[in-house]
């Protein structure tokens, strides 16, 4: 420093130089960045391209700190400052040129896993977990960089991380365990985002996010649900939109023994052909059916509707509208809905039992 202020002193000019040097590099590069980004944004506007502007919007920051890192090396190499102090400020200016690159691929990666889980066919969900994943590998990758750059032996460093990675893996062997986990539910894409699912455990809803820690679950009540990736790797789960969204749906429905079951097997079939083109969510194809399943009840004679809806969700509404429409036609057909019926006993002095009704409801 005492240096520097003696060449301020008695030679101005090797200051002055260096400065008017960064002051034109700078002008010209932040010109250069807006004509490039310029150019780039054009092009984004015209292809509609996604992955451009994500790009653009990425470029925007950091250029900057690259003109300013240009202009400042042109300078100082321009200048007749001691080589040690050339050195120190290039090797510096590397490093911040690398922190820079690695904030931008931090961004970048993330934005780019994202767009592709979400638009690519074929490519992992888009989850906390893989984005976390992408911008750690890019941060260590840049810490690396940094460390060569400021010449540091970073064959040691791995080494004694590797021994103690045993102490820090026995220390977070939950933590560690959640997030491997995460990593397999993601990948083997078994669970998906936007899935409905419902475990073992009695969990159901539309899995939401799947993080390092949780997998987060959305109710039909739009409440969330935290569930640890280890016991949703353990638990045994029912994907409702695996192999396909469409699925099967039933209502059932029991009539009295005096109704003939022809009969009520006919018009539970023409009730729900007429109905399913009218209820949003159900399928007409395949054609639904009625069998006289479960059959023989105590009560009555239980009748089975199958029908396909379109998603898991759609069944409730399809059940409420079907059987408002099947009590209507039964009203106007005369068919009776079966009511539990019981035998009744009294009991007499002699101890024989002696039926007060033969057949009885109740």
């Amino acid at each position: 420093m005492l240096k520097l202020r003696r060449i301020a002193i008695q030679d101005p000019m090797q200051l002055v130089w260096p400065a008017v040097t960064f002051a034109v590099v700078f002008v010209i590069g932040l010109v250069v960045r807006r004509l490039i980004l310029r150019a780039l944004r054009l092009w984004t506007d015209r292809t509609q391209s996604r992955p451009g502007l994500i790009l653009t919007d990425a470029l925007r920051g950091p250029t900057v700190i690259w003109v300013a890192i240009a202009a400042l090396h042109l300078a100082i190499q321009a200048s007749d400052l001691p080589v040690k102090y050339t050195q120190t400020s290039s090797k510096w200016l590397l490093v911040l040129w690398i922190v820079s690159m690695t904030l931008m691929g931090v961004r970048l990666g993330g934005n780019l896993v994202r767009y592709y889980g979400e638009q690519v066919p074929g490519a992992l969900p888009v989850t906390t977990l893989s984005e976390t994943l992408v911008q750690l590998a890019v941060v260590v990758t840049g810490i690396l960089l940094a460390l060569t750059a400021l010449e540091f032996h970073i064959t040691p460093i791995l080494t004694a991380l590797g021994v103690g990675g045993l102490a820090v893996a026995l220390a977070l062997q939950d933590t560690l365990s959640n997030l491997f986990s995460g990593f397999y539910v993601a990948v083997a894409r078994q669970i998906r985002l936007a899935d409905y699912i419902k475990l073992n455990t009695g969990e159901e809803g539309y899995v939401a996010d799947i993080g390092w820690r949780n997998t987060t679950i959305r109710t039909l009540g739009n409440n969330l649900i935290l569930i640890p990736n280890a016991k949703l790797a353990q638990a045994i789960v029912t994907n409702y939109y695996l192999p396909e969204k469409r699925m099967g749906a039933s209502v059932q429905v029991n009539v009295e023994y005096e109704a003939d079951p022809d009969e009520v097997e006919r018009i539970l079939l023409e009730v729900v052909q007429k109905a399913l083109p009218e209820i949003p969510g159900t399928l007409s194809e395949p054609e639904p059916s009625v069998v006289l399943d479960p059959g023989f009840g105590e009560s009555g004679m239980a009748f089975t509707v199958n029908f396909q809806i379109e998603e898991f969700t759609n069944q409730f509404r399809a059940r409420t509208e079907l059987r408002k429409r099947i009590l209507r036609r039964f009203r106007e057909e005369g068919i009776a809905i079966a009511l539990p019926a019981r035998h009744v006993y009294i009991e007499e002095g002699d101890g024989a039992g002696r039926p007060i009704q033969g057949w009885g409801r109740g």
